[in-house]
């Protein structure tokens, strides 16, 4: 995979082709001095657990990954928290309030988005909602379910930081 700045071609200040690697994590302007730094980008996932000892989890309806299996979740917008950010991609894509989100790890991931390289940092959060029996597929969710622990194959899941997260989550409930 070649290197995320090759994706930038041009200085974003002053539109100079002379945007040349800086080093390996920033490229410099060579007409106005500009160094962009590649950060990676937030996201969140969530995990949401039913009485039944059931995971909330999506069918993805969009590339990357259409199809197969994820977690609720999505960018967080700016000026916005992880909490906040986690809060709102549970409603938008299940409609469901959370009540109380609870940090647990984060993952860093690769997301490919119409061609474009999106390097993420995933907040994993332990999310509590005020309902777990009505909820709906929004957004960017073509299903939306519970899935007991037992059943849950992480090769089944598209992103790879989703199937590393489910890993540490069920490893550290001991399932």
């Amino acid at each position: 995979m070649e290197h995320p700045l090759s994706q930038f071609k041009y200085c974003p200040k002053c539109g100079s082709v002379h945007f040349d690697i800086n080093n390996e994590k920033s490229k410099r302007c060579a007409d106005c001095g500009f160094v962009y730094y590649f950060n990676p980008s937030a996201a969140t996932v969530a995990l949401i657990m039913n009485e039944r000892n059931e995971l909330l989890v999506c069918r993805r309806a969009k590339d990357p990954a259409k199809g197969t299996l994820d977690l609720p979740g999505g960018f967080i917008d700016m000026a916005e928290t992880g909490e906040e950010g986690v809060t709102r991609e549970v409603k938008e894509e299940t409609g469901m309030e959370v009540t109380k989100a609870k940090y647990l790890f984060s993952l860093p991931n690769i997301y490919v988005y119409s061609g474009f390289t999106v390097h993420t940092l995933d907040l994993f959060f332990r999310c509590s909602v005020a309902d777990t029996l009505h909820y709906k597929a929004m957004d960017d969710a073509a299903d939306v379910f519970f899935l007991p622990l037992k059943d849950i194959h992480t090769e089944d899941f598209g992103l790879g930081s989703i199937r590393k997260g489910l890993e540490i989550f069920l490893k550290e409930r001991g399932e």
